[in-house]
């Protein structure tokens, strides 16, 4: 059996981060989801339990990880290892979005810090 899904038809999560973020697709396993960044828009900075990796599939921003900060653009991986530091920014005038991509599928709850 197929299973599809159409960004366009997902709920936008409510978050902490207040940003429009939809989940894609969760397993005990995993956990995928889209986030879009208006410009000027940001993550709160915060550490999550589990391996992180991000793949930008629109734009380009910065992200943070650990006390480093680098630009980055379209059809780029990011790798955030758990317990991390890690946000995103978005310093341009397009939009940015990333595939968030959680594995395994965290169990405890993300720690946010003071941007």
């Amino acid at each position: 059996m197929i299973i599809t899904r159409k960004y366009e038809e997902q709920k936008i999560a409510e978050t902490a981060h207040r940003v429009d973020a939809r989940g894609m697709y969760e397993t005990a396993d995993a956990a995928v989801s889209i986030i879009t960044l208006q410009p000027g828009e940001s993550l709160k900075r915060h550490i999550t339990p589990v391996d992180v990796a991000f793949f930008v599939l629109e734009g380009k921003g910065v992200v943070e990880i650990g006390d480093e900060k680098q630009e980055v653009d379209k059809y780029t991986l990011v790798e955030s290892p758990r317990d991390i530091l890690h946000c995103w920014y978005n310093t341009s005038e397009e939009l940015l979005r990333f595939m968030v991509i959680k594995a395994p599928r965290p169990t405890r709850k993300s720690i946010f810090l003071e941007n």
